[in-house]
């Protein structure tokens, strides 16, 4: 900073002004300071002014997601660093992949790193005793899950009322033979979604066929290989319709459908919207979420919770939040049953 302030004909606490963004420094100083940095590739060093600050504030978050290549860590990312940044804050984010051992290391890191706070999707496989906001020094705020054993704040989908809605959408166009396609069956979103599957048939005094059940589905891989294994029975004991509990085994569902010239014969309904689903033949059928909201939401909270520190008598206890989803209906739904399958 004395080189930068020397070169640009200031002192060492116009610089500091400037670096730190504060008022009261000149449209004309500014610039100079800024083009005496330029010249020198200056760059501050945030960890050495986080040690001065009285607060010990780093103005970082930390965020972990299942894999940040999927379309729904994807925008719940989005969601968070939209909040941190509108209040200068950056955002570390980390992949753990359902992983237990991949998520203790990566609140390690960045609890070593120091971040003011989390916001994290947690794995099924998660020990409870990792999440003692005591031991990570940190708040903290859970999406799309809450890990069992822990109070804090967590912000969810109405993953069991949604499904219902789908499978319902269903049940109205006359389909009876649904199959299911669900996820790892120790996430509580899958369970809660396999559940929503069940109650909807169990509504309309139907019984679930066991070998239309697919669940611990891991990639749109395994889903085509489920749809393929159905589709291989003879053609009167195929399923009518297919609820695909997650945006990727609805991709592979339909590939599926699709090899076998079945996608407009055999109704799909799958739950959260993805990036061309409305560009399909047919367009897809979705319980949608918005996990953009979900991650805007966690990341208030997470303030919140951070101002509470600061403040303990505005702490308060810990909620669970839910933002709902919604069906939005396309041509992959309004496929009818077979009029000889028909109710």
């Amino acid at each position: 900073m004395r080189d930068v302030a020397a070169l640009a004909g200031v002192s060492v606490k116009t610089v500091s002004r400037v670096v730190n963004a504060e008022s009261g420094v000149s449209p004309e100083l500014l610039a100079r300071v800024r083009r005496a940095a330029e010249q020198l590739d200056y760059r501050p060093d945030f960890s050495a002014s986080n040690l001065r600050r009285s607060d010990r504030r780093t103005a970082t978050v930390g965020l972990m997601v299942e894999d940040v290549a999927n379309e729904f860590s994807a925008a719940v990312h989005a969601g968070v660093e939209e909040a941190a940044r509108a209040r200068g804050v950056a955002v570390l984010t980390a992949s753990i992949a359902d992983d237990p051992t991949r998520e203790r290391d990566a609140v390690r890191a960045l609890a070593h790193r120091r971040v003011d706070g989390l916001v994290v999707v947690p794995s099924g496989a998660a020990d409870s005793s990792l999440w003692n906001e005591r031991d990570i020094g940190v708040p903290i705020v859970f999406v799309d899950r809450a890990p069992r054993g822990v109070a804090a704040d967590c912000v969810l989908t109405n993953n069991n009322q949604g499904t219902r809605e789908g499978v319902a959408h269903l049940l109205e166009q006359g389909h009876q033979r649904i199959a299911f396609l669900g996820g790892v069956s120790h996430l509580d979103t899958a369970q809660e979604r396999y559940e929503g599957f069940t109650d909807a048939l169990a509504a309309a005094g139907l019984a679930v066929r066991p070998d239309w059940v697919f669940r611990d589905l891991r990639s749109p891989d395994e889903a085509t290989e489920a749809v393929r294994s159905m589709l291989a029975a003879p053609a009167n004991d195929h399923p009518t319709a297919i609820f695909a509990a997650q945006n990727l085994l609805s991709m592979g569902a339909f590939r599926a459908l699709r090899e076998a010239g079945l996608n407009r014969s055999i109704a799909l309904v799958g739950f959260d919207d993805f990036a061309l689903a409305d560009m399909l033949d047919p367009a897809i059928t979705v319980i949608a979420q918005d996990p953009r909201a979900i991650g805007q939401r966690a990341t208030e909270l997470l303030f919140e919770r951070m101002a509470a520190d600061d403040a303990p008598s505005s702490s308060r206890e810990p909620a669970s939040y839910v933002v709902p989803s919604w069906l939005i209906v396309r041509e992959s739904s309004l496929i009818p049953p077979p009029r000889e399958l028909a109710p």
